[in-house]
Order: C-alpha cells, then sequence, then structure tokens
C-alpha cells in the first residue's frame, strides 16, 4: 500500500509540474487564432518548477517524477529532450520523444537533499537546439526515517547535595538528522526514563533540573538518570533515542563532628619528656575534603597545664602530647575534656548545627626508675681563699623519688675538677677544699657532681655546681710600674713631677682604696701629695733639691685599707738635669741621661750582670766539652770489658748478685756517683691552688752514665 501511495504521489507531482510547464504552449497556440484568451508569446517557451521525489523509495520499476513539454514540440517525433546535471543518466534519465523523467534508484535525504539539471530541446534530425537550455531542480522529499540521537553522550554532571528544587544540573541536547522544515519529523520532546523521582527534564530544552529537595551525599552520592528524546513532537509512531546522565552530589559541610565514644583512656610513663605522644583521639565527620577539617582543644585548666593537643598533617586526627614533665609520685593521673569543632562552617547550614562535640579524656601516668633527684637545678656556692684544706664549703642533696629511705653515693667528675682542689663527702654530700684557693688566680670553680644510687649503679643524675672565690686583703698595694723621671735644675719649687699610679690585687671594694705617704721632715728634697684616687702627686718642695751626680731615689709608702691592711714601700728615682727654655732636656749627668733616655742604673747593672753570666756559662760549657771528650778517650784505652779475669768458682746465675762487684764497671776511679739535684714541685701555677710536692724519683743508669761523662 505505501509503495502505491508513493507511486500516486510521484505521477501527481508530475502532472502538476507538466500542466504548469504546458502553459505557455497555449499561450502560443492563443496567438495564432486559435480558440481561447489572446495571450502575449513569452521568449521563453517553457516555464520549470520544482520536482519531488520522496526519499527511500525502492519500487520495482523506475518511478515517474514529471513530464518535460516545450511548445515547440507539435507531437511530429521531431523534437528530442536532453538532461544533464547532477545524477542525470544514472540516477534521473529521461524519455527523449515525450519528455517523462524517471528516477532508477533509492535516494536519501540526509545524503542529498537537492539535485540541480539542465533540460534542453533538440531536433531529432540536427541536433539544433529549439530552446535554450534551463536549470529545474529535484527535491528529495524527507520522510520520517532518523532516530533523534545524543552526539555528546553520555553525560556527567556534578550538583551540591542539599540543593533546592529546581537546581539546574546539565543540559542534554539530542540532534535528528530529518528535515526540521518538513512536517514534525524532528520536532524533539525530551522525558526521563529512569531517575525519577529525583530529577525532572525540561520537554522542550532538555535542560535536567532536581526534584526533591534535601538529597543527602552521605545517603546516596550517585545516582543514573536516562534521558530520552522522540521525535514527531512525542506522539506514536514518533522515532527515539537516550542518553544516560550519571549526577554525582558534591559535599557540602551538613554534618557536625561526633565522637564514637565518650570516654577515651590513655597511660603515659612519667619519664615521658614534653612532646612525647600520648594518644590519639578522631571525631567522625562523613563529609568530605576541606568540609571534614577540624580543629582540637583541651577545654579543663588541669588538662592544659600538663597536656596539649594538636590537629594532624591531615587535619582529622587529635595529637595527644606531653606538655610539661610528669611525675608519679606527685599525680598519678588526670582528667579533662576535649573538644572538636570543625574549622571551615557553611552559614547556609548553620541549622544542622553545632558543628563542635565533647569527650571526656583520663591519663593515668605509669611510675618508671627514676634517677636521683637534686634538691635545686644548679648550686652556688661561696669560699673565702686561703682557707686551709678541708674547708666547708656546702653540701649537695638529692634524693630517689621511687624509694626516698635509698642511700645515695656522691662524686665529682674528675674532669670538672683536674686540678683536685675540692673534694666530696660520698654520703652526705659535704664539698670541702682540698688545697688552698687563691682568688687572684680562679675566681670561679664550675664543678660537676653525680649522684648514684647504691642498689642501682645506672640510676645517676649530674648537677653543676659554681664555687666563687671570696677575696681576702692578701695583697699589699704596689706600684702600678717602676718610675725613673728627672727634673730641671730650674724648676719653680712645687712643680709636678710625676704622677705616681698604685695597684692592688685585691678584689674592688676590699682594700681598693690606696693611700701614699712620702718622705717627712723639713730636709726631704721631693713631697708627695695623696690624689685620694689611687694616685699620688710627685711634686718639688719649697726648698730645690740642690743638683748631684748620683739621682735621688725617693722612698713612698702605700697601704691600702683592708683588714688586716698591709703596706709596702716603693722607690721612685729623680734626676736633677739641665734643660733648655722650653722644658727640654740640655745636659745631665750620665746617669741623668741615661734615665732620661730611658736606662736607670739598675737596668744598667742587670745588663752588665747578664752579660757576665752569659760569659760564665759558654766558659763552662767549653770546658765540660773537653773533659767529656778526655774522659771518653781514657774509656776507649782502658775498657773494662777487655778486661778477662779467670777464675775456678762456679758463678750463682743472674740471682747471684755478690759474684762480683758491679761498681767496678759502673765508676772504674774509684769516685762514689754523684745524684743529680732534682726540681722542687710544690706549686702549679695558673691553677688557682697549691698542690703538695711529689717525692723524688731515684736516678737511672743512664743519668748516672752521664754524670760520669761529664764529671
Amino acid at each position: 500500500m505505501w509503495g502505491l501511495v508513493r507511486l500516486l504521489l510521484a505521477w501527481l507531482g508530475g502532472w502538476g509540474c507538466m500542466g504548469r510547464l504546458a502553459a505557455p504552449a497555449r499561450a502560443w497556440a492563443g496567438s495564432r487564432g486559435h480558440p481561447g484568451p489572446a495571450l502575449l508569446r513569452t521568449r521563453r517557451s517553457w516555464v520549470w518548477n520544482q520536482f519531488f521525489v520522496i526519499e527511500e523509495y525502492a519500487g520495482p520499476e523506475p518511478v515517474l517524477i514529471g513530464k518535460l513539454h516545450s511548445d515547440v514540440d507539435r507531437g511530429e517525433g521531431r523534437t528530442k529532450y536532453l538532461l544533464t546535471g547532477e545524477g542525470a543518466g544514472t540516477v534521473f534519465v529521461i524519455d527523449e520523444a515525450t519528455g517523462n523523467i524517471h528516477v532508477t534508484k533509492s535516494l536519501d535525504r540526509e545524503e542529498k537533499a537537492q539535485y540541480v539539471l539542465l533540460a534542453q530541446a533538440v531536433d531529432r534530425a540536427s541536433n539544433r537546439p529549439l530552446e535554450p537550455p534551463s536549470e529545474f531542480i529535484i527535491k528529495v522529499q524527507d520522510i520520517n526515517d532518523n532516530p533523534p540521537i545524543f552526539p555528546l553522550g553520555p553525560y556527567h554532571a556534578t550538583v551540591p547535595e542539599m540543593s533546592n528544587v529546581g537546581t539546574s544540573v546539565i543540559q542534554v541536547t539530542a540532534h535528528d538528522a530529518d528535515d526540521p522544515s518538513y512536517g514534525n519529523s524532528a520536532k524533539l520532546v525530551y522525558t526521563v526514563l529512569d531517575g525519577l523521582p529525583f530529577f525532572s527534564v525540561d520537554p522542550q530544552t532538555g535542560v535536567v533540573r532536581t526534584a526533591i529537595p534535601n538529597m543527602d551525599r552521605e545517603t546516596q552520592e550517585e545516582f543514573l538518570v536516562v534521558i530520552q528524546a522522540k521525535d514527531m513532537g512525542g506522539h506514536m509512531g514518533g522515532l527515539s533515542g537516550s542518553t544516560t546522565v550519571t549526577v554525582t552530589l558534591s559535599d557540602v559541610n551538613d554534618n557536625p563532628p561526633k565522637f564514637p565514644q565518650s570516654l577515651y583512656q590513655f597511660s603515659v610513663v612519667e619519664t615521658a619528656g614534653p612532646g612525647t605522644l600520648v594518644g590519639r583521639l578522631r571525631a567522625q565527620d562523613p563529609d568530605l575534603g576541606d568540609n571534614a577539617l577540624m580543629a582540637y582543644s583541651i577545654l579543663d585548666g588541669e588538662g592544659s597545664e600538663a597536656f596539649s593537643i594538636s590537629t594532624d598533617s591531615q587535619g582529622r586526627d587529635g595529637l595527644l602530647t606531653v606538655r610539661k614533665p610528669l611525675d608519679f609520685e606527685s599525680r598519678r593521673s588526670y582528667a579533662f575534656r576535649v573538644e572538636a569543632t570543625n574549622t571551615l562552617i557553611d552559614p547556609a547550614y548553620l541549622r544542622r548545627g553545632p558543628f563542635k562535640d565533647v569527650a571526656s579524656v583520663r591519663v593515668v601516668v605509669q611510675d618508671a626508675p627514676e634517677p636521683p633527684a637534686f634538691t635545686q637545678a644548679a648550686y652556688h656556692l661561696t669560699v673565702p681563699e686561703n682557707k686551709a684544706p678541708g674547708t666547708l664549703v656546702g653540701q649537695i642533696s638529692a634524693a630517689d623519688l621511687d624509694s626516698p629511705a635509698s642511700p645515695i653515693r656522691y662524686s665529682i667528675l674528675p674532669h670538672s675538677d683536674p686540678e683536685r682542689c675540692f673534694s666530696i663527702q660520698p654520703e652526705e654530700g659535704t664539698i670541702h677544699t682540698a688545697a688552698p684557693l687563691d682568688r687572684e688566680a680562679r675566681v670561679w670553680h664550675n664543678l660537676t657532681v653525680l649522684a648514684t644510687e647504691l642498689d642501682s649503679s645506672a640510676q645517676a643524675s649530674r648537677v653543676q655546681v659554681t664555687i666563687q672565690t671570696l677575696d681576702e686583703n692578701d695583697n699589699a698595694p704596689q706600684l702600678a710600674e717602676p718610675y725613673d723621671t728627672f727634673v730641671c735644675d730650674s724648676a719653680a719649687p712645687g712643680q709636678l713631677i710625676q704622677v705616681i699610679q698604685a695597684l692592688d690585687r685585691d678584689e674592688v671594694g676590699n682594700s681598693s682604696h690606696v693611700s701614699f705617704q712620702g718622705p717627712l721632715g723639713p730636709d726631704a728634697n721631693f713631697t708627695v701629695r695623696d690624689n685620694r684616687d689611687g694616685s699620688a702627686s710627685l711634686l718639688l718642695p719649697s726648698r730645690p733639691a740642690p743638683p748631684r751626680q748620683a739621682p735621688y731615689l725617693v722612698p713612698i709608702e702605700l697601704w691600702d685599707w683592708g683588714q688586716p691592711a698591709l703596706s709596702s714601700t716603693a722607690t721612685v728615682t729623680v734626676s736633677v738635669c739641665r734643660c733648655q727654655p722650653d722644658g727640654s732636656v740640655a745636659s745631665c749627668w750620665p746617669e741623668a741621661h741615661l734615665s732620661a733616655a730611658g736606662l736607670s742604673t739598675g737596668a744598667l747593672l742587670a745588663i752588665i750582670t747578664c752579660v757576665g753570666a752569659l760569659l760564665a756559662l759558654v766558659v763552662l760549657f767549653v770546658a765540660l766539652r773537653r773533659q767529656k771528650q778526655e774522659a771518653l778517650m781514657v774509656l776507649e784505652e782502658e775498657d773494662v770489658r777487655e778486661n778477662i779475669i779467670t777464675y775456678d768458682d762456679e758463678g750463682g746465675g743472674e740471682e747471684d748478685t755478690e759474684a762480683f762487684d758491679i761498681t767496678a764497671l759502673q765508676n772504674p776511679d774509684g769516685r762514689p756517683p754523684r745524684r743529680p739535684a732534682l726540681p722542687r714541685r710544690d706549686v702549679l701555677p695558673g691553677l688557682g691552688c697549691h698542690a703538695s710536692p711529689d717525692p723524688p724519683a731515684p736516678p737511672t743508669w743512664a743519668q748516672l752514665l752521664v754524670l760520669r761523662l761529664s764529671g
């Protein structure tokens, strides 16, 4: 039936065209006297309109789709119709005599919607064109033979959980290859096949929207929605296509944190230092990412003093750590509360809060073996200098916290007291001096005292003990330097000759004030004035000192104000010289000249003594070398090892010390060997305390031989 309908439509289309094409012929006939209305003859003998052919028709014979006819064709068989252009001769054929056009095969509009061809009428005998060629179009008429398709499917979309009804999720678009301008073949309608009642779709636009409120990601995170597109406006008989939309609910912070248990219990040993991990706490939050980040805090004061809590690098767990040292003997448990709070809170979901939770925590402190604990973190003791050995300095005390009655043994680490200036009583912890101390040599002594449990030598602790040596007035004041000066013979009475500085090695405040006193009496050649600041001024008296060849030696007495007061006497050398008007030295006695140049009489004597001593040493060295050479020559000539003594007594071996006298080998000349004088050692310089001298060691055979050769 459908084939007959197609054939009928083709015939109707062809005759309709032929009727329109025949109009010019009737006009031409009316102009030559035939009955009918008189029409003007047009220059073109035919008028072309569009031809139509239904797509996908596959009949047993070629289908007539139209007829061409020219007014010059009088039916005499002299006119031949020609067809050229797209599909001419293959898709479309023409009857040369009648002008009937047939389609020879099934056409697909989606492949080619129309064909453009040229028609021409020529003389059959001469092929001379009777009319100029004319262009016409054959259009392929659409039928609904293409279902809708979704070129971008399947789709994936995301929408926040808890979204309101009607929230847009995604838009899907289907495409229909049929002609949208002809009928309803390309008119599409969208519907939801699967996904109700959670989602809906707009029938015309394809926009997918949420259909119910408060969809919870924690209940269902992903939905698979099937969308159908149907042509023919969705009516029965239309073709359809479908696609899937995977909708994922994104997370929002709509769930507060919640501890899975109300009480957490941990234990930690008392020796755990600050920063030691005690345990982990995790409040559960079903949200994801930043919405599940939490901060932890300790609510009670007693817990925050001993412990601290922080969030791990993932932002989920609370790390409970030791904040300060724990002591089992003073406190054995702690109880406090911990709060977990979301760090990011969305104001749109405050109604679902509060976004925090609280749990109780109990930490038990476990006992552990501990070293002795000193009563102080460090000790500072003092002792006066010059006290006799055995003087009490102070006492160090430590106790075993686990067993207070356990005995403790004390000792001083050797490296902290290399001079052995102090000793400690092992049981009592009292520190005494082992040698007299000298503050001027060393003020501070830093000792390290070790306390060890007698029951367990592995349990030991150390403490720093600082001992300060207190000053006593044990150093008499002295001049800061040797003073050797001069004065002009023309100097006026009362003129300042030299400012003299004093030096006291004792601590400032003990004997820092030094007083001066010079020669007294009317015959004194110089005057000493105490400046009361640790210095004195050497002045000329009202009567100038007479010039003389030898310099003046001015005695000055110095004393401090310590308890007891100490004093000393020093001498200042003053030479009287002749001076220029500007005060420079013009001439002086030899001693005074040398003194002015920087060499005093004492210095010259010291130089001469040193030179003499050096000459004496050189002479002595030469004499000793000569004596050694002579002694060696004698030993070479009279080597006792070359003297062979024959006797018949049987010896006793190495243990027989009475067989012969070894002194004959040691001293061939018969003189007793001299013992060298060993150096006496009674003071360790720079150590701050005095040590007892060591007993002299006996001379060795090498020393005796050297003495023999040098003697």
